[in-house]
């Protein structure tokens, strides 16, 4: 039974650093929520995240951090800071996930499954907002950033409640971007 709850947990966790690849502070309000109602388990070093001080950080950087994304000019300069700021995060959220694992093999997952998760999640959000904004102006860019918050809930929810089903929505998602630069990239190539 063991080895189901520490799989269960790594999908828990590459759900959320998912989910961060949208939205940083959103996935870890979700976490800090599900913490603070113990619906989830934490690794011990991380109880804090559960924390009533915890849950209100977060939920007030969430708020700045949805509100800035609608504002034109400061969801690119928003999208600059956002891909190192996942990649820890997601490295984080991982951490904080995964149960019974010696410390070396958690951090070696968490900082590729989870890092590297968030990080081509969140660099493909910048670089569709960074295209929207070339071709429209920054006219799309707000439906963009609602679609970016509903992603980022849904696989928030999907990983507290559903880990096994965030996790096959991960392997999709990173399906189709494969598929998307593959495609990209013949085109690119010079027919000979």
């Amino acid at each position: 039974m063991e080895n189901i709850e520490i799989i269960i947990s790594i999908f828990l966790g590459i759900g959320l650093a998912a989910a961060v690849g949208f939205r940083i502070f959103l996935p870890l309000l979700i976490l800090s929520l599900a913490s603070f109602c113990e619906v989830i388990p934490i690794n011990e070093n991380w109880q804090w995240i559960g924390s009533t001080t915890a849950v209100i950080t977060m939920a007030v950087a969430t708020f700045v951090e949805i509100v800035g994304y609608y504002i034109p000019w400061l969801d690119n300069l928003l999208d600059t800071i956002a891909l190192p700021l996942a990649t820890v995060a997601g490295t984080a959220v991982m951490v904080a996930t995964v149960i019974d694992l010696n410390p070396v093999v958690t951090w070696t997952l968490a900082i590729i499954a989870g890092g590297g998760t968030a990080a081509v999640i969140k660099g493909n959000a910048s670089a569709a907002r960074l295209t929207s904004t070339t071709t429209t102006a920054g006219v799309a860019n707000p439906i963009i950033a609602t679609v970016e918050t509903a992603l980022a809930v849904l696989m928030a929810f999907a990983s507290i409640f559903i880990p096994v089903l965030a996790f096959i929505f991960v392997l999709i998602l990173l399906y189709i971007l494969f598929k998307f630069y593959k495609k990209l990239r013949k085109k690119r190539l010079p027919q000979t």
